[in-house]
């Protein structure tokens, strides 16, 4: 839980580095790296991997 609840803070942190730009240069970037041409089938499902991408984040920066 505590993992998640990083990994959500990694997020925000992020949204403020790129200036809440949500469909900037960088996110649109993030989604095309992590998904390809074939985005996820549903919008929790696209969240669910935002979320497991801040918890790798979190773990990263951790180290």
């Amino acid at each position: 839980m505590l993992n998640v609840v990083g990994g959500l803070w990694q997020l925000v942190r992020l949204a403020a580095i790129s200036g809440f730009r949500l469909r900037g240069a960088y996110w649109t970037w993030r989604l095309h790296t992590a998904f390809g041409a074939g985005y996820p089938s549903s919008r929790w499902e696209l969240v669910k991997s935002m979320i497991e991408y801040g918890c790798w984040v979190h773990r990263m920066r951790r180290r």
